[in-house]
């Protein structure tokens, strides 16, 4: 009997050390979901599709959706181009230079935010260094940071180190004997990273991709401290509806950030659709 509430008295020790952090979970994720589904649904104080219906039906609406997900897509793109070749890249370099890169990665990855926005007016703005310096040079004519382009660019710099973080550990799988015995059985560079090693990294790429595109589109901050309103995004039009001058309309952002989630709910269907026929493919 001792021995059955000593082993009963283990097994609920550890769950108590939990407690605090499922609290965390509770006030700051679960809860402001529940929230979000409920009040997403209200309309003048009844059930009803209504706000999902002025969503679709808005013009304005619409386009921020759109900008908010050309932007995550292309900055997604860039920085996952760019991070398979780093972490390809990584591999093949000295364990110093490796280790300094995963740092800097790591430290790029957490610069965001308005420190990010006003670290790029200051270099790259209407009168920043970069800017003023490639001016002189004649490099750069109608280049401006506060475009869509310029948000791309932003959006980018704090996805590469995240896609970088990512997508590191999965080239470890890659062993260096496969392409030596690919290149025995008569296999190219290019036969040998299309039939081994990217499918094997596939996985990791759409899987990088997916949260890429989460960051992206939850982005807040950079956009704000760069374009204040001058831009339209899903994320800016939620604030201005929760935390606006002009109107407060709780129960839209509600129902802007549901349909958000299910854009990333869908994106994520698909990869998982891609990755069975990769799969089956095998």
């Amino acid at each position: 009997m001792r021995s059955a509430r000593y082993q009963q008295g283990r097994l609920w020790r550890p769950c108590l050390v939990l407690l605090p952090f499922m609290a965390m979970l509770l006030l700051f994720s679960i809860a402001p979901t529940l929230w979000i589904v409920v009040h997403g649904f209200q309309y003048e104080g009844s059930w009803s599709f209504n706000n999902f219906v002025e969503i679709l039906n808005s013009a304005f609406y619409r386009q921020a959706f759109v900008n908010s997900v050309w932007i995550s897509v292309w900055s997604s793109l860039i920085g996952l181009v760019v991070a398979i070749v780093a972490s390809a890249s990584l591999r093949r370099v000295q364990s110093t230079v490796r280790d300094a890169v995963v740092a800097f990665t790591n430290m790029a990855s957490n610069l965001s935010g308005v420190p990010l926005a006003f670290a790029f007016i200051i270099v790259m703005g209407t009168n920043g260094a970069l800017t003023l310096v490639l001016r002189h040079m004649g490099w750069l004519s109608d280049f401006s940071i506060y475009t869509q382009s310029g948000l791309v660019l932003i959006y980018s710099y704090f996805q590469i180190p995240l896609a970088v973080l990512m997508l590191y550990p999965a080239f470890d799988a890659l062993q260096d004997d496969w392409q030596a015995a690919a290149a025995l059985l008569g296999a190219s560079h290019m036969a040998y990273w299309r039939r081994v090693g990217f499918p094997i990294l596939l996985p990791a790429i759409l899987g990088t991709f997916i949260l890429m595109m989460a960051n992206a589109l939850g982005a807040y901050a950079s956009a704000y401290a760069l374009m204040t309103s001058n831009y339209n995004l899903v994320t800016i039009r939620i604030s201005s509806l929760v935390a606006g001058d002009i109107s407060l309309e709780p129960n839209l952002a509600a129902a802007m950030s549901l349909l958000l989630i299910a854009i990333l709910v869908a994106v994520s269907v698909v990869n998982q659709f891609l990755l069975r026929r990769s799969y089956h493919a095998r």
